[in-house]
Parts: structure tokens; sequence; C-alpha cells
């Protein structure tokens, strides 16, 4: 959170607050106070951060990095900030007592953490973080993008926390390989972009997970999903339906994925296959696999497809993949129609009808000639449920559709709509309004369900039964 002092427009000052309950009105007057800058401050702040980094650059010359891996951040705060002080005496800087420990922090933060970034990184009510270029740092609060005042000190500085994420997971970015996908350690999910791909300097994107993974109980609490559709999802979980998750960028398709796995029984093998590992599941017996890009000499290589085969291998109960992209799609449907089920796996689309025919698309991937007809049958007979999550306008993501496949008829895919939400309107402050409800059809999973137990009330499924 921030508490700034700005100059509005008419020469006022105005203390700046932002809470996590703001409105959005209210947020949007706290983003035009804090666009209004005040040079001043802005002059301080460059003096700062080249100052931080090269105490650090003189740091790096002056410890053992080798023994800070015994220490606890507090004690080497101690010895640092001895350092500092003697170092500031050096230099013409007059700092304050509050001033020389915020900058020991952000020595720290440098030496140890992501620099600049390490206060977003600890912000909580923060869900992306994007760097475009060493002088331009955005952030999304609340669904809604907002400039930073957080600068690095030019592009080398940017450059060398970007390779200080990515080499800490055996990756490597250059001109030569200038895009990567990476994880910090808290799973938080990460792209790079460096030139000569970004024309205005590297590029840098953090999408933040939360550290305790968000359940389907707190989905419900925060309205993303109602209640009486989240203990059908569970019954689709326990009852071992296959589930397709279909969204786009930013929609939380992976947090979906994470509630709905809670409700896999512990007793099962789960293998999980993933780009950059991200997935949060709390069982016992999880097997995680991540794929390898290729070297500096173009060998070495590891897709996704070649992990879904070789987890055929491993004896899974339920197989997880983060995201199919490509050939993948094929082996996946492979292992849901060969004793695998209960596996879910996610796709970038806008419908779960578009989300079909991609996976269709995907199968010619592969390399394998197989005719339309014969592609939609095993997607038909391999997938279960899709589901559909999407980002509204006001920046809030929902669950919208929970779709049923029941089969073939001719060459279609017959694909039935269980419940969605239906949109109604924007409120004042430009929230979307709506509501779930059912569209009337029984689904077939619920004679599934049954045979594990799991009694699911006709209620439930009587259309135009409105869920708040």
């Amino acid at each position: 959170m921030w508490n700034i002092k700005k100059k509005s427009t008419d020469g006022d000052v105005v203390e700046v607050h932002e809470e996590e309950a703001l409105s959005s009105r209210d947020r949007e007057e706290a983003r035009k106070l804090m666009s209004i800058g005040d040079a001043g401050a802005f002059a301080k702040r460059d003096v700062n951060t080249e100052l931080k980094v090269e105490l650090h650059q003189s740091l790096l010359n002056q410890i053992n990095l080798a023994a800070l891996e015994t220490m606890s951040r507090e004690q080497i705060a101690d010895e640092i900030g001895d350092i500092v002080r003697e170092e500031l005496a050096k230099t013409s800087h007059a700092l304050n007592n509050k001033e020389r420990k915020q900058l020991t922090e952000d020595v720290l933060d440098e030496l140890l953490g992501l620099g600049p970034l390490e206060p977003l990184l600890k912000d909580t009510t923060i869900t992306d973080i994007l760097v475009n270029g060493y002088d331009k740092v955005y952030v999304e609060r609340f669904g809604t993008l907002e400039p930073t005042p957080v600068e690095f000190k030019d592009e080398r500085h940017l450059i060398r926390i970007i390779q200080k994420i990515v080499s800490a997971v055996g990756r490597r970015v250059d001109e030569s390989s200038p895009m990567v996908d990476a994880r910090l350690a808290d799973g938080s999910r990460v792209n790079a972009v460096v030139p000569p791909l970004a024309l205005d300097g590297s590029l840098l994107s953090i999408r933040k997970f939360a550290k305790v993974p968000i359940s389907l109980d707190r989905l419900v609490e925060i309205g993303s999903v109602p209640q009486t559709v989240a203990d059908v999802l569970e019954a689709v979980v326990r009852s071992r339906r296959n589930v397709l998750i279909s969204g786009g960028t930013g929609s939380g398709k992976t947090t979906m994925l994470n509630a709905m796995s809670a409700f896999i029984d512990g007793k099962e093998r789960v293998v999980t296959i993933e780009d950059s590992a991200e997935l949060q599941l709390q069982q016992d017996h999880v097997v995680r696999l991540e794929t390898r890009p290729p070297n500096i000499e173009g060998r070495g290589e590891v897709a996704a497809r070649d992990l879904v085969k070789n987890a055929l291998r491993m004896r899974p109960d339920r197989i997880i993949v983060g995201e199919v992209r490509a050939g993948e799609a094929f082996d996946m449907l492979q292992a849901m129609n060969t004793g695998h089920e209960g596996s879910m796996t996610t796709i970038h689309a806008n419908t779960p009808r578009d989300a079909l025919s991609r996976v269709e698309q995907m199968i010619g991937m592969s390399g394998i000639d197989m005719p339309e007809r014969s592609a939609r049958q095993q997607i038909a007979s391999a997938i279960n449920v899709v589901i559909q999550v999407s980002r509204l306008p006001d920046g809030r993501r929902r669950l919208t559709s929970v779709a049923e496949i029941t089969g073939m008829e001719g060459e279609v895919i017959t694909l039935q709509e269980i419940f969605r939400f239906r949109k109604t309107g924007v409120d004042e402050d430009g929230m979307t309004l709506g509501h779930f409800e059912a569209t009337g059809i029984r689904p077939r999973f619920v004679e599934v369900a049954q045979s594990f137990g799991i009694d699911l009330s006709p209620e439930l499924f009587r259309p135009d039964t409105r869920f708040e």
C-alpha cells in the first residue's frame, strides 16, 4: 500500500491513500493524483536509484557471497548497514536515519532479491507486474493497470535482474535466445523479451501467485463462482470426469485448475506437466515435470509432448497439463482415453465451442494425418466437461459457463451448456452486473457422480434457476 503526498491541480497538497477496499471511483481519483507528478521527488528517486546500484556493486567487491547463504536477512542487514554507513561517508550524500535504513533495505533487495521489484512482489494487492523498459513499470491492482514510480538505473540493471530470475531455474536469455518463460520461487509466472526483439528496451512480465492457493471456497467468497455451481464442480472432480478449462489471457484458468484440483483424492498419483511449474497442488503424491528449452547449440529440448508420453509410463492416476498449446493436445487426449480419467488441462479460447476447435487444430499440429471426423471423435470421447472462465470489463474474473460434451451428431461434437453467467448491465462504478443461471439441461455426469456416492439434486438444474 502507498501513502504519498502530491500536489493537486489547484496547488493544494493532497494525501493519497490506497486500501484494498477502494471503490473504482476512489482508485481513479488516486491514479489522477499520482499522475500529476513531482519533479523534485522524481529527481531524488533517480539519485537514490543510482546510489543504491553503486552501493550494490561496492558490496559485491567487499563481502563473501558464499557466507551469505549461512546468514539470516537480519544478520546480513547488520553487516551491510555498517558498510553502507562507511560508503556514504565517502560520498557527498547526506541521509537521515530513516533514509539510511530504507537505503539499506533497498540494497538488501538488490543483493538478495530482485532489486526495485521487491516492494511490488511483497504487495499482496498487486497481481501483475509489467516492465516496459527500465524506466516504465506498471502493475495491475484490483483488475486495473496503473503506472508506478519504480524504475531501474538503466537497461543493464534491468537485464541483470532478468538474468537473475531465469538463471535460477536453469534457463537463459540473450540475443540468440531473446524470449524466455520462467518462474519465481513462489511459482509466479515470468516472461521476458530482450533486444533485438524488444525494440524499446527489455520487457518483463510477472504474473504473481498467491502464497496460499486460492480455494474454490475463496472463489465463492469473492463472487467468482456461485456456491451451488462450486458443489457441482467438486462432484465433477471427485467423479473423475476429464476437464478442459478454457479462457483468455489473465482470465484465471490456472487459478481455477488449482482450486478444482483440491478435490482430487490424496491417495491418487498425479503427474503435472508444465512449461513453467506454477501449479500448487496440495496432495502428497504429486510428481511435477517441466519442459526444457533447447541449449545454445539448439539441442536438448524436451517438449510438453515428450513429457506427456513419458508420464504414461509413470503409473499416473491423473495427468494434469498446465496448458496445451500444440501437438501435446493429441497425447493428452490419448491419456484421457486410455484409463487416466479425471485428467485436466487448460487452453486459450473465448468460448467452450472455440476451445474444442482449437484442440482439433492442435491435433493437426501433432504431425498425425487424421481425418476430421476421427479427430472430433477423439475429442468427444476424451473430454467430458468444458469450463469457461472470463475476465470481465471491470477486471474481475468469473466462471461464465459450464458445458458437457455428450458425443457426436453427424460431423459435429455435441456440447450442451449446463450453467451460464448472464450479464444484465453495468452499475455507476463500472462494475458488471449479472447472475448465474441453469439452462434446464440435466448433465449425464450426474449418474456417474451417483456411482461415486455423490448425490446432486435435480433442483440444481431446473430451467432459469438463478444463483447469486
